[in-house]
């Protein structure tokens, strides 16, 4: 072997690992946003990162998009109608 081909051996081992760990990073990104802006579906966020990265990068722009969303809260219709019932009669 001469000093070239040991040269781009090391050069290719050296891209693999950074392609590894900028696959890693895709990955743990939108979790992370969405625990950082205390999303309610954080860890749904971050399963939905992983299955983005592989895919190949299908569901990662829905995960990005999801770990941004702000959810709506879903109001509790029944303790709403107890609390402003008129009629005293409180089930």
């Amino acid at each position: 072997m001469e000093f070239l081909d040991v040269f781009a051996i090391i050069i290719l081992l050296v891209l693999g690992f950074a392609l590894v760990g900028v696959w890693v990073l895709l990955g743990m990104m939108p979790g992370r946003i969405a625990r950082g802006r205390n999303h309610p579906q954080a860890d749904a966020v971050s399963v939905c990162g992983w299955w983005g990265v592989i895919t190949m990068g299908l569901l990662l722009p829905v995960a990005f998009i999801w770990a941004y969303y702000k959810p709506v809260v879903a109001l509790d219709t029944e303790a709403s109608d107890v609390a402003t019932s008129t009629k005293g009669d409180t089930a």
